[in-house]
């Protein structure tokens, strides 16, 4: 059993990135179980279906989840088209679509989409800046109109910002509405302090939105080995990947553990990713959960 002060921790589903004609099965158990959002990765030198695209479809086929990118690699994308993309996903989906944001670190994804590496965080909050603009109505620039659709959820939807360095961590409080944690409990909560240090520098009202992510796969043998074999291909640029691998949750003991750990640290939202391809691993963490 799962405690909270308030019983308002949320449970998400991270999509699995190898075959996404099975996500339409994964987004309809998802909405029929107890879970509040759907994220999707992004990269660009891999073979993961692009996210706004397959959010946009999954938007059709759901009413009440929301649908969020965890994280988009907003410097790999041009910040107008980016930001039309974005309020026309938000008009499709109802409201229901949370953009999630980050640098990103990958050199032949810079190298793909023809951008500078190096200067990527300058890029981001140059691309932030452009996008809250459109999405108000105003003109692009003196000589350039809007850039339509306005999105549903004024002024855009909710911004949340992956990231570890201080940087990444102080563009929460500035631009953003919360933190996306892709970090274990034991020193995550370094994190959570700097983003609340920050939100409180700003004067931000209230507090930021703290959604902690955390990789598992669930069922028979081969499940777990698939999803460890994803993972291992996703992350093999990564000098931590293997370490990731090997903290991958596979049972009920470790979810309930984890859940409840990120709830004594006062997370408002933990998203599962399941990297293994078996669409049941929805039911099994929905009757753990549940």
């Amino acid at each position: 059993m799962i405690t909270t002060e308030s019983s308002r921790m949320k449970f998400g589903i991270g999509l699995p990135i190898s075959d996404p004609r099975a996500l339409t099965e994964w987004a309809a158990r998802a909405e029929a179980g107890p879970f509040s959002t759907l994220g999707l990765l992004d990269r660009l030198v891999f073979h993961n279906p692009e996210p706004l695209v397959t959010l946009a479809h999954l938007a059709a086929v759901t009413q009440r989840i929301r649908l969020q990118t965890e994280v988009l690699i907003a410097p790999l994308r041009e910040p107008a088209l980016l930001a039309k993309q974005v309020a026309t996903l938000d008009q499709l989906s109802g409201g229901r679509f949370t953009l999630g944001l980050g640098v990103g670190g990958r050199a032949d994804d810079h190298e793909a989409s023809g951008t500078e590496l190096h200067t990527r965080g300058k890029r981001l909050d140059a691309q932030i800046a452009t996008m809250r603009l459109l999405w108000s109505g105003e003109r692009y620039s003196d000589t350039c109109d809007a850039i339509g659709p306005l999105p549903l959820t004024a002024g855009g939807p909710e911004l949340l910002f992956g990231g570890f360095r201080p940087v990444a961590l102080e563009r929460v409080a500035r631009w953003g509405g919360g933190l996306l944690a892709a970090a274990p409990p034991s020193w995550a909560p370094q994190l959570f302090d700097t983003v609340r240090r920050f939100w409180s520098d700003y004067d931000r009202p209230g507090s930021p939105r703290i959604v902690a992510q955390v990789n598992a796969a669930l069922g028979p043998r081969q499940v777990i080995d698939d999803a460890r074999t994803q993972m291992s291909a996703y992350y093999a640029f990564n000098e931590y990947g293997a370490n990731m691998v090997n903290g991958m949750i596979i049972d009920a003991h470790g979810i309930r553990t984890v859940a409840q750990q990120f709830a004594d640290l006062g997370v408002d939202e933990v998203i599962f990713y399941c990297y293994g391809r078996d669409p049941e691993q929805v039911d099994r963490l929905a009757d753990i959960l549940g």
